[in-house]
């Protein structure tokens, strides 16, 4: 079942605030707080909703670094090479993508030193045969949880 208008409304404003009262969703909302209870629990039993996290401020969340790295790989080497960056924790997230790159990494580290050491160490990767990073300078948007 696909969420209409009300449970993009009650997803919007979850992803704002998930520790908002049921009771306060609801009269944001302008429905019963039973309504705000069964939209949750049905969004939450066919996958809608996976989970609450918890968002930390900038300067407790973020390590001092972020970047984007494009990676380019020789053909029929990608699963050895997302192996090997798997390893990597400050490993954010990994996507394979269509244009000039096989791969864009996101990558935290606490210093330029270490994502150095990183950098280097992606291009060791047996399989890598470029990179290009973009070290992020300020996030101007963020809608993720």
């Amino acid at each position: 079942m696909e969420p209409d208008d009300l449970d993009r409304q009650l997803i919007s404003l979850l992803q704002a605030d998930a520790r908002m009262a049921t009771a306060d969703l609801a009269r944001r909302l302008g429905v019963a707080r039973t309504t705000v209870v069964a939209r949750l629990a049905r969004l939450q039993r066919t996958g809608v909703i996976v989970g609450c996290t918890v968002r930390l401020g900038a300067d407790a969340a973020q390590p001092a670094v972020r970047a984007h790295v494009g990676i380019t790989v020789q053909p029929r080497s990608g699963p050895a090479v997302i192996a090997a960056l798997q390893r990597l924790p400050e490993l954010v997230q990994l996507s394979s993508v269509s244009g000039e790159f096989d791969y864009i990494a996101l990558l935290q580290a606490p210093s330029t030193q270490r994502l150095d050491a990183l950098l280097d160490t992606i291009g060791q990767v047996d399989g890598v045969l470029k990179t290009t990073t973009s070290v992020v300078l300020a996030v101007r948007i963020d809608r993720q949880g």
